[in-house]
């Protein structure tokens, strides 16, 4: 059960990260990889609100992947879990760079 809050608890953060990006009033793009600088972006404010949306959308199915450890730490299904948030961050880096990176630079 603590497995399964500390998974839920990141999955909120992971949210609570699509919101501030959502609305930020910043004029400086939001970084989506770690230690990175951003590209020059086009439009600062859209391209703010389609990284809040995919760190949402990250959340959401993060938290929804985290399901299994409802039955405990020792379940087989919580391979389910691993290897479906292996995928999902490769989806989310693939969206990222073919579909927002694309439309956003300058």
């Amino acid at each position: 059960m603590l497995g399964f809050l500390i998974w839920e608890l990141m999955g909120i953060a992971f949210l609570g990260l699509g919101v501030w990006a959502i609305y930020s009033k910043r004029e400086v793009a939001f970084g989506f990889w770690a230690n990175a600088e951003t590209f020059p972006v086009k439009d600062v404010k859209l391209y703010n609100r389609a990284v809040g949306k995919l760190w949402i959308v990250f959340g959401v199915v993060f938290m929804i992947l985290g399901i299994p450890l409802l039955q405990g730490q020792n379940s087989p299904y919580v391979v389910c879990s691993i290897l479906g948030i292996m995928i999902e961050a490769i989806v989310a880096m693939v969206v990222y760079t073919t579909i927002i990176e694309k439309k956003y630079r300058k």
